[in-house]
């Protein structure tokens, strides 16, 4: 890649710095993070390698802004499985799928609004949320309980409903993933899913919740990188002008900006590469390039400014599609520091803290009244003595993270102090629990067993030497319910941990 244009300051490398959205190493912004915005770059990513604390989280964006006001600082968090705000002890809130369960969408409005609050409080004004995605493939790999569900209507009112308690904190939303990543069964970080459906369905079914954000006004969409025959047969949404601007700006009549899904990620990088993809999304219609889930350093930021620069040299891209592109970058930023400068949040340790403990925080409440929980044929009795968990943990995808505790166990050994637990993995067999838990009554915690084989035949086996075993589902609820008492809590949130544990409890 040539560096012809490295260190310059004109037109044209501004607003290629402006639609960049990258991230960066540490709790503190990096010098280089620094320099670059004092040159254009007009958007920072925070993931949870940058957050440690909510006080240390303010100072973080309170020394982007010491370089530029209007800096957008933007977030991947849906609040459920998905936190960066809480990435090392579990969400205070339940994520879409128990919001999409419960079916109430003054309570999804007023769960986004606290989550928008306490962000905004911290100096967040952009999160990458949230997933409008139809569950229509119960075998879904990345979205699963990220969904409000599988029915297109549900998923709409909920979208609407996530967006406006979002926006009315101040934080401006992104709906994802465009056009639908429901009906995929691969993981984009790591390949190409295609999604092999016709027009008709789409319409009825993907398009469905963006075309209900759309008129809610949702400042920004994220594209996907899937690719869907019906609407382009060659290039992933990220990548189409078919998609991004026929479809999405021009018949659905989208003016916001619009953003892409991790440039790093496989489908992209393995095929076009980062460079390369980049230009071709900003080409297609995309006003945003995120990229800095993984690549977080500032040779990356150079070598995309660098392609984006050239590829406006040499005729590839319309200098006025960049210029364009930037400036939606920069009405947003607008957008958010106006709501910002009317005050959107409070004291930033006291909002996100506030309603964590049991039993308060809009966030418990909505979890409790997401559970379903099934008795078995017997009447359920409580356990008498301190319980053994035994987690079956699946792999966790990379938008989830493997950082992120969850479970019952911590809010259970609460309720019955000396609980003991055991994490359990593919080849784990039942005879590895009962010998762990002895005496002690199982509990027994599943996350998408309909999708893991060795998960219920571990189950299968616990069930028939111990019948009293309570069942816990954290994931997709798919399986018939089974056990002395079965917990679907749909998602793995601190509080969906902490809701289950008191009906295991019995309080």
């Amino acid at each position: 890649m040539t560096t012809l244009v490295r260190g310059t300051s004109d037109t044209l490398t501004r607003d290629a710095l402006t639609v960049l959205q990258p991230g960066f190493v540490g709790t503190t912004p990096p010098d280089w993070l620094l320099r670059r915005i004092g040159e254009g770059l007009s958007s920072v990513g925070l993931f949870g390698r940058n957050i440690h604390t909510p006080e240390q989280l303010t100072a973080l964006t309170d020394r982007l802004r010491a370089e530029r006001e209007d800096v957008l600082v933007a977030i991947d968090e849906e609040g459920g499985d998905v936190t960066r705000l809480e990435v090392r002890t579990g969400s205070s809130f339940p994520g879409n799928l128990a919001l999409g369960v419960v079916d109430d969408p003054e309570l999804t409005r007023a769960v986004a609004h606290e989550l928008g609050r306490r962000l905004a409080a911290c100096g967040v004004d952009f999160n990458w949320a949230p997933s409008a995605d139809v569950n229509s493939n119960p075998d879904n790999p990345v979205i699963g309980v990220r969904s409000f569900g599988a029915d297109p209507q549900l998923a709409a009112r909920h979208t609407v409903a996530y967006i406006e308690g979002m926006q009315s904190a101040g934080v401006a939303a992104c709906v994802k993933h465009f056009p639908g990543h429901g009906d995929t069964s691969v993981d984009s970080h790591l390949a190409t899913p295609r999604i092999d459906v016709n027009l008709d369905t789409l319409h009825a079914r993907e398009l469905a919740p963006f075309r209900a954000a759309i008129a809610a006004g949702s400042k920004s969409v994220m594209s996907a990188h899937i690719l869907l025959p019906a609407l382009d047969p060659d290039r992933p949404a990220t990548l189409s002008p078919r998609i991004l601007t026929g479809l999405l700006r021009q018949e659905l009549g989208y003016e916001g900006l619009i953003v892409t899904d991790g440039m790093e990620m496989q489908a992209i990088a393995s095929t076009y590469g980062i460079e390369r993809g980049s230009v071709l999304a900003i080409a297609a219609g995309a006003d945003a390039i995120c990229v800095g889930g993984g690549l977080a350093d500032e040779e990356i930021v150079l070598s995309l400014r660098d392609a984006l620069v050239e590829a406006v040299r040499t005729g590839e891209l319309p200098e006025e599609r960049l210029a364009d592109a930037a400036a939606r970058v920069r009405a947003l930023a607008s957008w958010t520091q106006a709501h910002r400068v009317r005050g959107a949040g409070s004291e930033p340790g006291a909002a996100v803290q506030e309603g964590t403990a049991p039993g308060t925080g809009i966030g418990l409440v909505a979890a409790r009244r997401a559970l379903r929980v099934t008795p078995g044929a017997e009447p359920y009795v409580p356990p008498a003595s301190a319980p053994y968990v035994a987690s079956f943990a699946p792999v966790a995808n990379i938008a989830v993270g493997d950082e992120t505790p969850w479970g019952v166990a911590d809010a259970l050994e609460r309720l019955l102090p000396g609980t003991r637990t055991g994490s359990y993995g593919p080849g784990a067999a039942a005879e590895d629990v009962l010998r762990a838990a002895g005496e002690r009554r199982i509990v027994a915690v599943v996350r998408d067993a309909h999708r893991h084989a060795w998960m219920r035949e571990a189950l299968d086996g616990l069930l028939a030497a111990r019948p009293d075993t309570v069942v816990v589902e954290m994931g997709l609820n798919q399986a018939p319910p089974r056990g002395a008492l079965h917990i679907a809590t749909h998602g793995a949130a601190r509080v969906c941990g902490i809701a289950a544990a008191e009906a295991v409890a019995g309080v």
